[in-house]
């Protein structure tokens, strides 16, 4: 599979990722905190799903 996700992109999916994982020990300690996963997976895979789906790349092609 090749990667579909940029470098920004992949930075602010792992950070948002964890802030999201983090409320579940420091903020309102509720279990949707775990939905962080999701994000932090994929932007240190590089590859999202959803972008598959929809034809989205934000990486740039290599000539």
């Amino acid at each position: 599979m090749t990667r579909n996700e940029g470098g920004l992109d992949r930075v602010l999916r792992v950070i948002l990722g964890a802030v999201l994982i983090a409320l579940v020990f420091v903020g309102p300690r509720t279990p949707w905190g775990w939905v962080g996963l999701v994000p932090l997976i994929t932007g240190l895979v590089g590859l999202c799903p959803l972008y598959s789906l929809l034809g989205i790349r934000t990486c740039r092609v290599k000539n």
